[in-house]
């Protein structure tokens, strides 16, 4: 790649779609930054991609200790063996409130980090929240130009997070560690109602309990309506083991069969458009926010309007207001 750099965005989307690895290194890294200057460029990087390459977006989240990474990373093997070219992004808005290292894990991908088909990007520690959100999807528009097959999107921090994942990819699954028959694990509603696959993991451990907790989750499901975008069978509980390989395949299988029933349904280009239509809005808000910070009136009036709101002396709405100058 010699002497490229970030600064020619043409040059860098040409390297990307040939497959640069580091050039797609690099461009991530200029999607990333909050600089005006990179932000520019960033925005001429992502026009010069090619818009028909698609990649299956996969989701995957998990409940701490459910090996989650594990499970990627022998899911990223496998599909790397037979032929594919896999793409690990990891998401994590609530690094930007703890500042806690994101990279546990990703040492962790060590085998899969060695693969020439794989490539391994984790979240940025800190940023704004929100923000490291909103660059996933460029990151994932950069997998895609640079002729990934398969993305996977990877929660790292817990809570907030696995609505913001399903809210980029295509089909989301929930990664879960067997419970020995006691209550299902805190698993927010709004989590298991955006999951597409529950996979029980570490069935190799005990697969009475791996077994149990998959009747539990598929008799939640159950009682939750039946979304329009899903055929029968699904949302799906299964059970696999990341350590010896069992239940992966029929796993994947089960991605890829409601992939291509979504697309040939017509409900995967809808899913795609709303998810463009939600990050213009919150493109949208993060650029007005920027631009009313940027603003000298504003800046000089924000202190004290702030400084009311504390002392509960205005109310929030009302201060909001002035500073908008209604």
């Amino acid at each position: 790649m010699g002497g490229m750099t970030l600064h020619d965005p043409d040059e860098l989307a040409f390297a990307v779609a040939r497959g640069d690895r580091r050039a797609l290194a690099r461009a991530i890294t200029l999607v990333e930054s909050a600089r005006a200057d990179h932000r520019a460029r960033a925005e001429a990087l992502l026009a010069a991609l090619p818009r028909d390459r698609t990649a299956l977006r996969l989701g995957l989240s998990g409940t701490p200790g459910a090996g989650k990474s594990t499970l990627i990373e022998a899911l990223g093997v496998m599909l790397t063996g037979r032929g594919m070219r896999v793409a690990v992004l990891a998401v994590d808005p609530s690094s930007a409130r703890s500042g806690g290292s994101i990279l546990g894990d990703k040492t962790r991908m060590e085998r899969l980090s060695r693969e020439p088909s794989a490539f391994i990007r984790p979240s940025p520690a800190g940023g704004q929240l929100g923000g490291v959100a909103r660059r996933t999807r460029e990151a994932i528009a950069l997998c895609e130009a640079a002729g990934f097959d398969v993305v996977i999107v990877e929660t790292v921090g817990v809570g907030q997070s696995e609505t913001v994942v399903a809210d980029m990819t295509d089909v989301f699954a929930l990664v879960l560690a067997p419970h020995g028959g006691d209550d299902l694990q805190g698993v927010k509603r709004g989590v298991m109602e955006a999951a597409d696959l529950i996979l029980v993991n570490k069935a190799d451990r005990d697969p009475g309990a791996a077994n149990r907790t998959k009747g539990d989750y598929a008799a939640a499901l159950r009682l939750m309506r039946h979304r329009p975008q899903d055929p029968q069978g699904f949302p799906a509980v299964m059970t696999v083991s990341a350590l010896e390989g069992a239940g992966l395949a029929e796993a994947w299988d089960a991605v890829e069969r409601l992939f291509a029933w979504r697309r040939e349904a017509g409900h995967l280009e809808r899913l795609r458009g709303e998810q463009r239509l939600r990050w213009f809005e919150e493109e949208l808000v993060a650029q007005a926010l920027q631009r009313l910070h940027a603003d000298p009136r504003l800046a000089a009036e924000l202190p004290g309007l702030r400084g009311e709101v504390e002392a509960g002396r205005m109310s929030a709405p009302e201060a909001a207001r002035r500073a908008l100058g209604a």
